[in-house]
């Protein structure tokens, strides 16, 4: 199954070694927007979804805080990417939802260049005195 797989992938991307010195390590997904996806798609959640999720949100592998990148307006189709903007809309209505159920706190990132919301992801990051040990960003 598609979500199971990517389940598995985060899982190996989290687990390994990062390097010496670094004080914080920026995921672009997670196992709970794995979990809205087959939410959004209809999927049953696999086991192994189910123990990644518990994995990440009981253990504390990752901060509590989580980046909304918030959309520009518009999206543009790829061979990857098959959805349209309104279903763009209501897939991240999921994964918002997800989030906040298993207790994360969301950090707007509004629409803008991409250099201006690196900044401000950044900005964010080095604010904060409460971030878990290197490895566990």
């Amino acid at each position: 199954m598609f979500t199971e797989r990517i389940a598995l992938l985060q899982r190996h991307r989290r687990e390994e070694p990062v390097s010496p010195g670094t004080t914080a390590q920026v995921h672009d997904r997670s196992a709970v927007c794995t979990l809205a996806l087959a939410r959004h798609l209809g999927h049953p959640v696999a086991p192994v979804l189910e123990a990644e999720v518990a994995r990440i949100t009981e253990a504390g592998y990752f901060s509590r805080r989580v980046f909304f990148v918030r959309p520009l307006g518009f999206l543009q189709p790829t061979p990857e990417r098959r959805i349209r903007y309104e279903e763009s809309l209501a897939f991240e209505r999921i994964h918002e939802t997800e989030y906040l159920r298993f207790g994360f706190e969301i950090v707007e990132v509004p629409a803008g260049p991409v250099t201006e919301r690196a900044a401000a992801i950044d900005a964010h990051i080095r604010s904060w005195d409460d971030r878990p040990p290197p490895g566990r960003a």
